[in-house]
């Protein structure tokens, strides 16, 4: 199994989308000798869906394509040799994912079929059990439902540890702490910008391109945790099947 979750796209001063993690991703396509790859860009609501595989085949090497070019998209799923999902709103991506029925074609392309997937922001969310810890506004009317549940633990991409001067809303961290009071035996993993995971095999690591650490909230309990990519693992009941 080959799964990246990256907390965003790009980072400030970097205009190659997922710059940061290329390095890992390369080695992956190398090892796996991908061609193609195949992007779902629900998510993205302002841009061309086109103009974001043209970026991404320029940055990866491979040739992207988006499943809008494919007729059956259930089919594009089946022949993909690596699935990419872009960020953006993940309330709109989760509904269109339940709406043309990709939950399950993806869950056995990577289960099965050991295709392998990366998912960024919005991308990352939806390889969690939920969409209940993403950011972004439900900006379409639609239920909580099931996400792919590709990984254990819920992820809040895109985290911030700060406190704006003069905003009298909740802080991020007291947002998930809130989440975590309503599911008290769920856990959060929160991921800085420029940080994600890594599943290869059976082996779970966390990088961070500005070497920091993440942040892991359950109810009544928060872990900073520093730079290592070896911490995550303690906290994941995970087993690559």
């Amino acid at each position: 199994m080959d799964i990246f979750l990256l907390s965003n796209g790009k980072l400030p001063g970097n205009s190659t989308w997922l710059g940061y993690a290329l390095p890992r991703i390369h080695s992956m396509i190398e090892r796996r000798k991908v061609t193609r790859a195949l992007l779902i860009p629900y998510a993205i609501l302002r841009g061309s869906h086109d103009e974001r595989a043209n970026e991404l085949t320029s940055a990866l090497g491979i040739d992207v394509k988006s499943i809008e070019q494919f007729a059956d998209p259930v089919q594009a799923i089946e022949q993909a040799e690596c699935i990419l999902i872009s960020g953006g709103n993940t309330w709109q991506l989760n509904q269109c994912l339940h709406q043309y029925n990709l939950i399950v074609p993806i869950q056995r392309a990577i289960r099965e079929r050991q295709v392998p997937y990366i998912g960024w922001s919005a991308g990352c969310n939806v390889a969690t059990p939920s969409i209940r810890t993403t950011n972004d506004m439900p900006v379409s009317n639609t239920v909580v439902m099931p996400s792919l549940g590709l990984f254990p633990l819920q992820i809040n991409p895109h985290y911030i540890d700060g406190h704006l001067s003069g905003h009298m809303g909740e802080t991020r961290d007291e947002r998930l702490a809130e989440f975590c009071i309503i599911n008290p035996t769920e856990r959060v993993v929160a991921l800085r910008e420029g940080s994600g995971l890594q599943i290869e095999g059976n082996k779970l690591s966390y990088f961070s391109a500005k070497q920091q650490g993440f942040k892991l909230f359950q109810h009544n309990q928060v872990f900073d945790e520093q730079f290592d990519t070896h911490a995550l693992a303690k906290y994941v009941p995970f087993e690559c099947q």
